[in-house]
Parts: structure tokens; sequence; C-alpha cells
């Protein structure tokens, strides 16, 4: 008799749980085998509440069966292989951030759909045997999603498809219809579109607002370093001239100290001349008694003897110690005691300005300061109003001679400016202005400042600021305040007032006054010239960007006169 030949699919002995060949097949009431760890670790599942159901077919079993090896089927199975009948290809493990696959035992695979009816999230292995085992009849397969359960009504084990806005939360439609009756309610997918919406319009705003903090504290650190900048250049330029005028009372000592030797050297020396000659009409005496005292003749000594004189008188010789007491005691001492003043002069300044600055940090990490306007008080883009207001912001501002035109004459302690018809004899300087007659003021200047300036005369003046890299030489308009991308100013007369900055000339309708009143915001990056009176009348507000400290600069036309005007008292 022929041997029958039966035909076995692979997939016929595998395990519809892990997809591999069955190990240690146990057959279920059902009629289903699987493994028997595989059936045991998907029973002791919390979702199963003590009723357990065929993970293929779904039927409930309560209490939970008793399970025994199917020795039929295992000797089948290990025939099987023996012949050569393969494992399924094991699927590649889930990382930390996939959603697992849920009926994978041991090392999960990565889940790629989840089945809204059967509750769990399949790999693809296990997603080819769900459909082959349902053809998608009632099962709808969604994205993968972690603990599917979850997506379920706890009341009715139905799909949360409801969003009740009054309780905000998840319901399914039967409780839509009765928990949630006269509620407010959206499908899910309504509400999720309008949260999604409110989200990025909230993302938006978050955004914009951090851009615009983000660039208020770009624009803050460069007015930082500004400011520090001016400062520094401030500083230097102070301490420049206090080793300059050290330096020269230093050369004065020496040349005091140089003088006194001399006429101390001289009067020995002349002293000295004096007993030279002395010597030498004694050694002549002497030479004529060595002489007499070898004659006989009595009488021819006792004539001859008269003429010859030696003085016997003392001479009176300088002191010895007047100098070197002058010099190394009281000149020392003196000396002594200006170092020690200077020191002490130095250290208490120091210390104040370091006081300040404690009291500045302080400040501004309160938030809090007393009798004073502070740049804060005001928002950054307004400006004072008063004059009070605007005197807070006073800068007190001199001129610096090392840029001022030759023709230019300074005066009233280097606040007040006129044009001359001959050259003054300012020294050379690198930073002078060569042919207009323009000055600038000593120090850069960045923050919040104010200053007045007063004028008069028929040739007109010209108050701006400009940057320190503005050129200095020749005629051209790259050396001429406000005809320049550097430089920025107004230009006043008597007939008429108009405002420059890189060769743009805007004509201004409110007559100049005689005092000019100018306020720089260089944070909000504006700058504004006043009529000065009881209410400020604003003549012209330029907006711009500085990109470096600022230096006040005057044009001064011929036969007129400009002086800055004083408020130490403000300070």
């Amino acid at each position: 008799m022929a041997a029958t030949t039966i035909s076995i699919e692979e997939d016929q002995f595998s395990c519809p749980v892990c997809l591999d060949v069955l190990r240690e097949p146990v057959t279920i009431p059902c009629g289903h085998s699987y493994c028997l760890d595989c059936i045991e670790d998907y029973w002791n599942r919390p979702t199963q509440k003590g009723q357990y159901s065929c993970p293929q077919c779904r039927q409930l079993f309560s209490p939970r069966p008793a399970l025994s090896r199917n020795t039929v089927l295992q000797e089948v199975v290990d025939k099987l292989q023996r012949t050569g009948l393969q494992a399924a290809a094991p699927q590649p493990a889930a990382k930390a951030e996939d959603v697992r696959c849920g009926v994978c035992t041991g090392r999960k695979a990565r889940a790629v759909r989840s089945c809204a009816v059967c509750q769990e999230s399949y790999c693809e292995a296990h997603l080819r045997a769900h459909e082959d085992r349902f053809h998608g009849k009632g099962h709808k397969l969604s994205s993968a999603v972690d603990q599917p359960r979850e997506r379920l009504c706890p009341h009715h084990d139905k799909q949360l498809r409801v969003y009740c806005r009054s309780d905000q939360q998840c319901v399914c439609s039967q409780c839509a219809k009765e928990r949630h009756k006269d509620h407010d309610t959206v499908p899910v997918a309504d509400e999720r579109a309008a949260q999604q919406k409110k989200l990025e319009e909230s993302s938006l705003k978050s955004l914009q607002k951090l851009k615009e903090v983000e660039k208020e504290l770009r624009y803050v650190v460069r007015y930082i370093k500004h400011s520090t900048e001016a400062a520094v250049e401030e500083s230097e330029r102070i301490f420049s001239k206090l080793i300059r005028s050290i330096e020269k009372h230093r050369c004065e000592v020496r040349e005091l100290i140089r003088a006194q030797e001399k006429t101390a050297v001289s009067q020995a020396e002349e002293l000295l001349e004096k007993i030279q000659r002395e010597i030498t009409v004694l050694r002549r005496s002497e030479a004529e008694l060595e002489k007499l005292s070898h004659t006989e003749d009595h009488i021819h000594f006792l004539q001859k003897c008269k003429s010859l004189h030696f003085p016997s008188k003392s001479v009176e010789l300088p002191s010895a110690d007047l100098l070197p007491y002058f010099m190394y005691k009281t000149m020392r001492g003196a000396l002594a005691d200006l170092k020690g003043s200077l020191d002490e002069v130095c250290e208490r300044e120091f210390n104040r300005i370091s006081e300040k600055a404690i009291s500045l940090k302080e400040t501004s990490h309160s938030g809090t300061a007393k009798n004073k306007v502070r740049d804060t008080d005001i928002p950054p883009n307004s400006e004072p109003r008063t004059r009070a207001e605007f005197l807070h912001y006073y800068n007190d501002i001199t001129l610096d001679s090392g840029t001022a035109n030759p023709y230019l004459s300074l005066s009233d302690g280097r606040r007040g400016v006129t044009t001359r018809s001959e050259p003054q004899p300012y020294p050379e300087n690198p930073d002078r202005f060569t042919n207009w007659a323009q000055v600038l003021g000593r120090a850069g200047i960045a923050g919040r400042c104010y200053w007045e300036v007063e004028w008069a005369g028929t040739g007109g003046v010209s108050i701006g600021v400009c940057y320190k890299g503005m050129n200095r030489n020749g005629g051209g308009s790259d050396s001429k305040l406000g005809h320049n991308s550097k430089s920025w100013s107004l230009d006043c007369c008597y007939s008429s007032c108009s405002f420059q900055h890189n060769k743009d000339s805007v004509v201004i309708a409110v007559p100049c006054g005689n005092r000019i009143g100018v306020y720089l915001d260089f944070r909000a990056g504006t700058l504004s010239f006043y009529n000065v009176s009881e209410a400020m009348v604003l003549l012209h507000k330029a907006k711009t960007t500085f990109s470096q400290p600022l230096y006040p600069g005057f044009w001064v036309g011929l036969g007129s006169t400009l002086k800055l005007c004083s408020f130490k008292g403000l300070n």
C-alpha cells in the first residue's frame, strides 16, 4: 500500500502569539493550540479581569481552564522539525521610543498598528496573523498606540469618540447621551483640531515674545558694551592727563634740584678758584723766602722780607650739608607727603566710584531707586517731557582742545568756543579737524544723556554727535558734521534751521532758539533736539541704530560763539 503524502504549511504549527514553532504545545477548550508559556502569559495579563479568552476566536472561559501538554501535537512538531521545518523569522526588538507589540512574549517587537476591537497593538508578524484571522471584518485598525484599552470607555467598553468640553474629558457615544446629555460635546477630532490650533497660536505668541526678549537682550548687551567702552575711554583719558601732569611736575622737581645743584656747585667752584689763586701767590712768597734765607746780608733780608705776605685768616667754607639736606630731607619729605596725599585721594575717589557701582548694581537688581529718575522709570520708546525730567539725564560735557580746529578759541573752562580770524597756537594732533571749524566733546557717551547749548552770532552753529572714527582731515563732506553716515547735526542760524545726516537735509519749520537742548537715548536709537523753554519744543527727532559710542560735536561759524551750559550741581 502506498504511503500517504500530506502537505503541511509551516504556519500550521506556529504559535499564534509568538509566531514561532510551538514549544510545549497545549490545546485550550475551543480547539486552538498555543505554546504553554505564551497562553499562560496572555491569561496572566490584568486585561483578562477573571474572564479568560482565546487570543484567536475570543471565546471566553470561566473559570480558567487547566492546561496540559498536547503530547501528540508535540511529537508531530518534533518530527517535522527534524525533517527541516524552520521557525518563523524573529521580529526586530522595539526601541525605547517605539510602541511595543502587546502579543509578543519575551523580547517585544515594534508595533505598527492597533486594533480598536481586540484592544491590542501588533507588530508586522502578529498583524498578518490578525488579518488572516479576521480579514478586517469589524476590526478597525489605527496607528500603533500604547495601551489601546485606555482608549475605551471604562463604563461601556466603547471607543472614546466624543469630547465633553464642560467636564474636559473624552467619553463614548453612550456616555454623551446619558451622563453628559446636556453638556457641550463635540467629536474628539474637532476638539483635537481646536486644541491644536490654540496651542499652535500660543506657541507662536510665546516664540514671538521670546524673540522680542532675545532682541532686547542682544541690544542690552551691545548697549552695555558701548557704555563700558565710553567709560573706559574717558577713564583712560583722565588717567593719561593725570600721568602727564605728574610727569610735568616730576620734570619741574628734577629741574629745581638741578638748579640748586648748579648754584651750589658754582659758588664752591668760585671759592675754589680764589683759593687756587692765593695758593699761587703763597708759593711765590715761599720761593722768595727760600731765596732770601740763603743770603748773608742781614740788611737786605730785613728790607725784602717786609714785602712777603702770608695770610693767616682762615677761609670760610660753604655748608656742605645744605644742599643734601634740601634734596634728601626737605624735598624727599615733601614728595613723600605728596605721594601719601595722592594715594589717599586716589583711594578715596576709587572707593566712591566702587560704592556708586555697587549701589547701581543693587538698584538694578531690586528695581527701586529713591529720589532719582532712572532709565527704567521711562519706557524704552518714550522720552522725558518736562525740562526737569530732561535734566535728570544731564551730562557734563567739556570740549577737547586736541580736536579743535586751529581757528577755534576755547574759553570758560573749555565750555565756550569762538571762531577767530587768526589760528591759535595749538600743538600738532592727528585728531584735530584741519579744515572745518569743528570741535568734539572730550568723552564718548552712551545711554540716556542730555545737554544744553547756548549760541549767538551771525555765522550760525551746528550742534550734533558723531562716531569717533569720523574723518578729521580735509574739507570734504566725510569730515563735516552731519554730512556723512557717521554724524548727525542740527544747523542753526537766525533765518533757518535744518537737520543733517549723510547728505540728507530736513528743513525745520520751527525757528531755532538761542538755547538748544540735545537728548540722546542710545538704547532706543533716538537723537532729539529741543528749543529750551518752560515748555520743551521739539525741533527734530532722528531714529536710527547706533553702533558705537557717540561724541558731542560742534561747528561754529565765523562771528558766532557757542557755550555748553553747566549744571554741575545735578551730577
